[in-house]
């Protein structure tokens, strides 16, 4: 039995039986929950009194969970256990780049703002009854986007989304993280001029001209379900959904995160969306753009290459989903 503090797991044979695999947690301290001591001493209690063998890898700085999260996956795949993250969707994604094609199984304890990806596959908000699901839980394949070469779980974006996203991380550094102090940044935001971008698309072999405020590629049913754009079905077929806002002034940008609030954007005129499985973005003489993927802002080098990536990744899911979705 291991305590939060532990040191390495020894090894284990691999391919062993789900419920005997050991569990490494990645444990983003960064990510949003107040409390992440109490979170790790939770998480540690439920998986003692359940006799498994567990390891965590907590990480305070940002900057080094990419190469924490290779390490952990590498180890992961050498003695057959299983990978868990304990985090937001942005600290999901940036584990998951790491786990992206070696078959490790990846859990779920959410602990972030927003957390779609886990709402999406029912796994609970509340630390406890999630960790509780990893104990009993069975595997699902998930579908997953690619920008270029880099995964993406919820959505990826470029143009007014990444700022928006970057404003909304200062306003949290200040006032705290929540859907409150989200939604005051996104109007402060929104109150400003911003940059139209002129670039162009090829979809199906089609090549064409969008100018636009802000280009979003969703990949979670769920979110736009929230906000009101009817191509749900599209993404459980194995697609993406792109969204398109023309450019428009403050007042009409209000209107429409307004109608997003009420679950009606996909009516709106100035919004443009559609499904598809690959799409390439070019912009003339420039190299690179801003892009956000599952809320993490960066650049990245044009073209653009989006693609969908069904059954990307072996997702531990609550065993009463599985029973559920088989009714």
């Amino acid at each position: 039995m291991s305590t939060p503090d532990a040191t390495a797991l020894s090894l284990t044979e691999p391919h062993l039986p789900l419920t005997e695999r050991p569990i490494y947690i990645v444990s983003n301290s960064g990510s949003g929950h107040q409390d992440s001591d109490k979170s790790r001493d939770i998480i540690a209690s439920v998986l003692e009194a359940a006799g498994r063998q567990f390891e965590f890898i907590a990480i305070s700085d940002g900057a080094r969970l990419p190469a924490t999260a290779r390490d952990t996956a590498t180890q992961a795949q050498k003695d057959g256990g299983i990978v868990v993250v304990a985090g937001g969707d942005g600290t999901l994604n940036t584990v998951c780049q790491a786990l992206a094609g070696t078959g490790i199984p990846l859990g779920v304890i959410p602990q972030g703002t927003f957390n779609y990806f886990a709402r999406t596959h029912q796994i609970p908000e509340d630390t406890e009854a999630a960790a509780r699901s990893l104990l009993d839980a069975t595997i699902r394949p998930v579908h997953a986007g690619f920008l270029n070469d880099q995964l993406f779980l919820v959505n990826a974006s470029l143009g007014l989304y990444p700022r928006l996203l970057e404003d909304r991380e200062a306003y949290k550094s200040q006032l705290g993280r929540s859907r409150v102090v989200a939604l005051i940044s996104a109007l402060a935001t929104l109150s400003r001029a911003h940059r139209v971008l002129t670039v162009e698309a090829e979809v199906a072999g089609q090549r064409r001209a969008l100018r636009t405020v802000s280009l979003v590629v969703g990949n979670n049913a769920l979110q736009l379900e929230h906000i009101g754009v009817d191509l749900g079905d599209a993404l459980h077929g194995g697609k993406l959904a792109a969204m398109v806002v023309r450019p428009i002034g403050t007042l009409a940008l209000y209107g429409l995160l307004l109608r997003g609030m009420a679950r009606r954007l996909g009516s709106a005129e100035n919004l443009e969306s559609f499904a598809f499985t690959g799409m390439q973005i070019c912009r003339r003489r420039q190299r690179s753009i801003k892009v956000a993927l599952d809320g993490e802002v960066s650049r990245m080098r044009l073209p653009l290459r989006f693609r969908a990536a069904p059954n990307a990744l072996p997702l531990l899911v609550p065993h009463t989903t599985t029973a559920t979705a088989a009714e």
